[in-house]
């Protein structure tokens, strides 16, 4: 069995695409899937599963998700090691050492073309920061990332792929439980 963290775009924001954690976890558990825990409301579930091919587990998940609750939500899913590597190469703590609390991870669905990443343009005259990482985007928003411009749409516009944000402690959080 392997352990997996998946997290679920865009689900209780603002009353939008509701889904209670314990509906979550019984479709993960009808899903075949065992030791299925979740983290706060937005979507984040640890789980174990016998299968390796993390794109049809997240196309499997997604598909039961639509079939349950009605509507399509993406599913970003990475096991222990893809978080720990997150976790141990973030540039805004590595080099900087900024406040973890302005420190988040743009989660991507896939890797983005080459030329998606070379035609990239940050807004003009923020003073948020982002550093790109393999399927992720490391993220430094001082003013919080309730006032940034770098938001899931601005990533999903420049890089063609689905995208979904955490905090730096959820991201940690999320590597506790998978650890478990």
């Amino acid at each position: 069995m392997s352990a997996y963290v998946s997290m679920l775009r865009g689900i209780n924001v603002g009353g939008n695409k509701p889904i209670r954690m314990d509906s979550l976890r019984g479709i993960y558990e009808e899903s075949g899937f065992s030791k299925v825990r979740t983290y706060v409301q937005s979507g984040n579930v640890a789980f174990e599963s016998s299968e390796q091919d993390q794109v049809g587990l997240e196309k499997r998940i997604e598909a039961h998700i639509e079939q349950t609750c009605g509507f399509l939500i993406p599913v970003f899913i990475r096991q222990a090691h893809e978080l720990l590597e997150i976790l141990s190469y973030n540039p805004f703590l590595n080099e900087r050492n900024d406040d973890p609390s302005k420190l988040h991870v743009t989660f991507l669905q896939q890797t983005p073309l080459e030329t998606a990443w070379s035609k990239i343009v940050a807004p003009s005259g923020i003073v948020d920061e982002f550093w790109r990482g393999e399927r992720a985007v490391y993220l430094y928003c001082p003013n919080g990332y309730g006032k940034t411009k770098l938001t899931n749409g601005f990533f999903e516009r420049w890089l063609g792929v689905s995208a979904s944000t955490r905090n730096w402690n959820t991201v940690n959080a999320l590597y506790k439980m998978v650890m478990e």
